[in-house]
């Protein structure tokens, strides 16, 4: 057993018995590469990864190819979810040397972290144009020990490349930007099946997100069409999971029918994200029962006992990919009897099959259903039932901060939106968790827990990703310790990851410095932790009102607008939090001689649903608190009976009101 049986990510782990001799990445590999003159073999995966699955069972679970690298090399695996900060800058040492980039991420390097080659997957040996790692490795175990100059000088010039921060060019933010980028999504989108570009097609949720407020605010129906489109496709699609709900990683069709069949955590909330939104501004029940189902899904699969939310699943089970979805409608037949024919043709499972001879269930071509269907409902349970006995899906069970923040932030708009208390619930629940496995006495923010074990130092993700968390949380309880917190970890964003010359970097200036600090801008899959730290700084600025809110705000979309330019389209959470700059939004203050929101106030934040609303909520309890986060609160007088509201938009505030029908022709008249 090699030394990753110390280990408490479930990817380490799933490496323990390989025969390669595997470190962490950890100072004592490196200095071992030192003392024996080696060069690192560096492989960056994660638990759920296909691939990642598959080069290990041709390859580092194969004795030739561990007696080689045992040999010649020192090898370091890590697990990207877990050191994201050196996955960042190896895939980009990858991106950059290869044009391309993926898991597993293989990198070969000096002792001293400088990289001089890097690919993704290999095979064992050489076959469809594809080099074998065999190969691969015996060249460079030989030029190591004969001609090592061409390989030192390789690791120096890209070291020195990487070590060349690029230039923060800070540009004054313009509407013009969200113009562009709407306008490239459009011109990328598929008309007939939603998305945009071509196979694979990723969901991107951030994407729609941005649509929906531009459609709104422009009066483009075309956007606004366009995000209809995709979330329909996405949820009647092979994507969703119509037995057990959630939705897997991409499709690799264009139709959205043949996911890749992982499911990660941070896809589910996004996703849910953009289905409240989608409801919130069309009213269509289909994209709650999406959400709700969703939502549904992690709480049964990937919440933890104490309120931290997992991963993931995985895409495999036995060694098969996509054998836990899908079906024949024989076995169904043992499972649904006589209401197989119903399930099957509602589902399109049939006896030639869509995925090698089998079916994934999907509605595609189908109008989507505004209503439950209780029976089919009732069918599915048993299939998901019968679906976990038949073979088992491996649960990647680490809890991350950053992930459980955008979770957090799902299940607290699921609540407010839909008035449903268990939702809200979890995302309390999941706030306790960070604060008490994933915080220092000093209030800063761990990456990592599993098993009883909290570890790395956060990063920039962790602390951006959990405000914006905690934010939502506070809109949707109005409870101030939540937006409180919120600004704690704002301000510690402020201290420990500033650039002076713009943005933030990915990791903190007292964390282990790699061979490049990056700052990351680009929201792929994930927003980045700038684009997510810019958003918190314009909800905070909005809330509060306070200058150094403001001033941040406006440092990081200048940064954020300078980044983008050429590729708006690549920055599509920047420009949802632009949105909120650039499309005046409104901001109420209720203040009220009760201890709680009144039920006619809370049903009428509900009914509204007010996209862009910044709301406070003051009464005697809270006023001290509240005028230590907001000081512009400390003003406004509490009423002796009743609620009073103040209600302003861009910079003109409107006459003080205590009836809620009134309140609303303001807002209707200037909306």
């Amino acid at each position: 057993m090699n030394r990753l049986q110390y280990e408490k990510s479930p990817y380490l782990l799933q490496h323990k018995n390989n025969p390669v001799d595997w470190f962490a990445w950890k100072g004592e590999a490196f200095e071992k590469a030192k003392q024996e003159d080696k060069p690192v073999f560096l492989s960056i995966g994660y638990s759920t990864c296909h691939w990642c699955h598959v080069m290990e069972g041709e390859s580092f679970e194969d004795k030739e190819v561990a007696e080689i690298l045992n040999r010649g090399f020192v090898a370091v695996k890590v697990d990207r979810e877990e050191r994201p900060d050196v996955d960042s800058v190896y895939m980009g040492v990858c991106q950059m040397m290869t044009g391309s980039g993926g898991w597993p991420l293989t990198i070969l390097m000096t002792p001293e972290q400088k990289p001089f080659f890097a690919g993704t997957y290999f095979p064992k040996w050489s076959k469809y144009g594809m080099p074998g790692l065999m190969e691969l490795l015996a060249q460079v175990e030989n030029l190591w020990k004969t001609d090592r100059k061409k390989l030192l000088e390789t690791g120096e010039k890209i070291a020195d490349i990487l070590q060349k921060e690029s230039i923060a060019i800070l540009t004054a933010p313009r509407p013009e930007l969200l113009k562009q980028g709407a306008a490239e999504l459009l011109q990328r989108f598929d008309r007939e099946w939603g998305g945009f570009g071509v196979a694979p097609k990723f969901p991107t949720p951030h994407n729609l997100l941005f649509l929906l407020r531009y459609g709104r605010e422009e009066g483009n129906e075309i956007a606004l069409s366009a995000v209809e489109k995709t979330l329909d496709c996405m949820a009647l699609g092979g994507m969703f999971d119509h037995i057990g709900g959630g939705f897997s990683r991409y499709s690799t069709d264009e139709k959205w029918l043949v996911p890749h069949f992982e499911k990660m955590l941070y896809d589910n909330a996004l996703l849910v994200l953009a289905y409240l939104e989608g409801y919130r501004q069309t009213g269509r029940n289909f994209y709650r029962i999406v959400a709700e189902k969703t939502l549904d899904y992690v709480l049964l699969e990937l919440t933890d006992r104490e309120g931290g939310f997992y991963c993931g699943q995985d895409a495999d089970s036995e060694g098969v990919e996509g054998k836990y979805y899908v079906f024949t409608p024989k076995e169904l037949r043992s499972v649904l009897g006589e209401d197989t024919v119903e399930f099957c043709r509602y589902f399109h499972i049939t006896e030639e099959g869509n995925f090698d001879g089998k079916s994934i269930p999907n509605r595609l071509r189908e109008t989507p259903e505004e209503e439950r269907n209780e029976k089919i409902e009732q069918l599915c349970r048993k299939v998901c039932d019968y679906r976990k006995q038949r073979t088992i899906l491996h649960k990647d069970d680490k809890i991350l901060t950053s992930w459980n923040g955008l979770m957090m932030a799902a299940f607290a708009k699921a609540g407010f939106l839909l008035g449903n208390g268990a939702y809200t619930a979890a995302a309390k629940r999941a706030a306790a968790f960070i604060e008490e496995r994933l915080t220092d006495a000093q209030g800063r923010l761990y990456l990592r827990y599993r098993d009883g074990d909290t570890a790395h130092l956060g990063q920039l993700d962790d602390y951006a990703f959990y405000a914006f968390g905690l934010l939502e949380l506070y809109e949707a309880t109005f409870d101030l310790n939540y937006l409180e917190r919120a600004a704690e970890l704002a301000e510690m964003m402020l201290e420990w990851f500033t650039d002076e010359k713009g943005g933030l970097y990915l990791y903190a200036k007292d964390a282990e410095q790699l061979i490049q600090r990056p700052k990351e801008t680009y929201d792929g899959a994930l927003p980045s932790g700038n684009s997510v730290a810019g958003y918190v700084f314009v909800k905070l600025a909005a809330l509060t009102g306070e200058p150094k809110w403001i001033d941040a705000r406006d440092n990081q979309l200048s940064f954020l607008a300078g980044a983008m330019e050429g590729m708006p389209s690549g920055h599509c959470f920047v420009l949802f939090a632009m949105g909120e700059v650039f499309y005046p939004a409104m901001e109420l203050i209720c203040v009220s001689a009760e201890e709680q929101p009144s039920a006619a106030f809370l049903a009428f934040l509900g009914e509204r649903q007010e996209m862009g609303l910044s709301v406070l909520f003051k009464n005697n309890e809270n006023q001290g608190q509240l005028a230590q986060i907001a000081p512009l609160t400390a003003d406004y007088p509490i009423p002796d009976a009743g609620e009073v509201y103040y209600l302003c938009r861009g910079q003109h505030c409107f006459a003080p009101q205590r009836n809620l029908a009134e309140l609303n022709r303001l807002m209707e008249e200037n909306a």
